[in-house]
């Protein structure tokens, strides 16, 4: 007898990091569901070295690629994740190309997630403009993830290549999370995962440092903050829709 293979849910987002600020306390909580979980990474992070550094070699450029895919592997030993996926794009010059929206169905395709995150493709005018939330990579994701996710990984007419060439099928995205949003409709509770949460976030030491008490507590006040708007003692929030 075989057993149903679990639902799958994943994160696409520009950089290591991203999902672990935003988003993975629902990754967490759907894993408790029963889900598999993967976080795939547009961007090599290349360019996310130190803000003082003034060797900017290759060599330079490439110690940093290592670290931060190797802070990405062990966040997601921390947060059970299924996988990572990285697609190596160059960090800091991200385009919503037609090759990059390819190279977004044929993950979507392969592994076929229910539940998909993402950036917004958007800014959300606020007072003020959370300037490091909407980096220009994280609008050129949310751009392509959106544009890959309907209709070209459901459509055979689109990349048919695809499906000629590698024998991926079409999928369907039947829910969508977009973080980030200018309209936010849905908060998911994440008291339970918070410190998984953070714990995956402190795996990007060269980001936020293994021990970070300030940040610690600005992860606490905002979850509850976003908590606030829907009734729960702690959230992520997002613009959830439907491809029905």
């Amino acid at each position: 007898m075989t057993s149903e293979p679990k639902p799958v849910c994943m994160s696409i987002m520009a950089h290591p990091d991203d999902a672990e600020f935003s988003s993975t306390g629902a990754l967490l909580t759907w894993i408790n569901e029963g889900y598999d979980a993967y976080i795939c990474v547009i961007t090599d992070a290349s360019a996310g070295g130190s803000d003082d550094a003034t060797d900017l070699s290759l060599a330079a450029r490439q110690v940093t690629i290592d670290t931060r895919k190797q802070e990405q592997a062990e966040a997601g030993r921390i947060l059970g994740l299924k996988g990572v996926i990285h697609l190596d794009y160059p960090d800091g010059r991200l385009y919503p190309t037609l090759q990059l929206r390819k190279d977004i169905v044929r993950v979507l395709r392969t592994y076929k997630p229910s539940r998909l995150i993402c950036q917004s493709p958007e800014r959300f005018w606020g007072t003020p403009l959370g300037i490091a939330r909407y980096h220009p990579d994280h609008i050129a994701a949310g751009t392509a993830v959106l544009a890959a996710a309907y209709p070209a990984s459901q459509n055979p007419w689109d990349f048919p290549e695809l499906m000629t060439e590698e024998g991926l099928l079409p999928h369907k995205v039947r829910e969508l999370y977009i973080v980030g949003s200018p309209m936010p409709n849905i908060g998911i509770d994440i008291e339970a995962v918070f410190d998984q949460k953070l714990a995956a976030l402190h795996a990007h030491a060269s980001q936020v440092g293994a021990v970070n008490a300030e940040l610690d507590k600005r992860m606490h006040d905002w979850a509850v903050e976003l908590g606030e708007r829907f009734g729960l003692p702690k959230a992520e929030i997002f613009h959830k829709t439907e491809n029905l």
